[in-house]
């Protein structure tokens, strides 16, 4: 592996990224990549792309250097004399391990007053560093739900007021499972975890692995869970972690079904411009408010029917 690259980056419409990809992808032996420059903000999802795109590869540092950026470079003035390109821009990258060393970034963290999140990959020994607190262990993968993001640390808060031991848990858009692992070595008798993003179940069935506990994980969401999919189509505790116009579409379709009488229902994911919203929603569902906790722009609600 060269000890570094130099990157080279072209900001250009949309129409032209295609053709500037194919330019540096004839000379860059590992590729290129194109990606959004702007977004446009959607409630429910990651967004809309918006504006130019950003071309970009990585040409090894080697003897071969200036050959790949002459040849890159002349096919690009050709490319030019059709549309109009701006200048590529440049910049070196040393190597290094980027897995490593976004990992020493994401330490264990206390939340509340029994949980103790930690990265799968530290050793058993720091884990024991966690004293009397109960130890969840996370491999991120690329499901949500770390315990680093405001939502997740609320509902954690709520589900450690709220659970009683021996109770049952639903998890409705469980990412990491983290809430359920959490319940389950909390002392819940049962959890059942269920995702719409089939990619995100595999690192849930990992983590539960990981702490040891028995969770049921599959696909579906509400309509799967009251259809009698799993083993619980109702729970004393209800957690629902996503975002608040999801909430609210899930109210509406039958979110509040699954708790059963005298259960609590736990929502995060709420921007506090939302609340309004979502407390009209949990109304409207025959819920009232029994906590809430708060970080920064974030709210997270504990409720029961009233």
């Amino acid at each position: 592996m060269p000890a570094s690259w130099l990157r080279i980056a072209l900001e250009v419409d949309p129409e032209l990224a295609e053709a500037v990809s194919e330019v540096l992808a004839r000379h860059i032996p590992g590729g290129v990549a194109i990606e959004s420059t702007a977004i446009q903000a959607n409630a429910e999802d990651e967004g809309s792309v918006i504006g130019n795109l950003r071309v970009l590869g990585y040409i090894p540092h080697d003897e071969q250097l200036e050959q790949r950026r002459t040849q890159i470079e002349q096919d690009l003035r050709y490319l030019a004399l059709i549309q109009p390109i701006p200048q590529p821009q440049y910049e070196v990258v040393q190597e290094q391990n980027w897995m490593e060393a976004w990992k020493q970034h994401y330490k264990p963290l206390t939340i509340g007053e029994r949980l103790h999140i930690v990265p799968a990959w530290y050793a058993h020994s720091d884990a024991a560093a966690s004293g009397d607190r109960i130890v969840v262990r996370i491999e991120p993968g690329m499901a949500f739900g770390t315990g680093v993001h405001p939502t997740t640390q609320l509902c954690l808060l709520l589900v450690e007021q709220y659970l009683q031991p021996g109770q049952t848990v639903l998890d409705i858009g469980c990412g990491s499972a983290i809430l359920a692992i959490a319940a389950m070595k909390l002392g819940a008798a049962q959890a059942v975890a269920v995702d719409i993003d089939i990619q995100a179940l595999d690192n849930a069935r990992l983590n539960a692995e990981l702490n040891e506990v028995e969770v049921e994980i599959g696909p579906g969401s509400v309509d799967e869970v009251l259809a009698g999919q799993y083993s619980l189509r109702s729970a004393q505790l209800v957690l629902a972690n996503i975002l608040a116009p999801v909430l609210v579409r899930l109210l509406a379709a039958g979110l509040g079904r699954l708790v059963e009488p005298g259960g609590t229902l736990v929502l995060s994911g709420i921007l506090n411009e939302q609340e309004p919203e979502l407390r009209a929603a949990l109304e409207a569902a025959g819920f009232a408010i029994l906590a809430e906790q708060r970080s920064g722009d974030w709210l997270a609600l504990a409720a029961q029917v009233s």
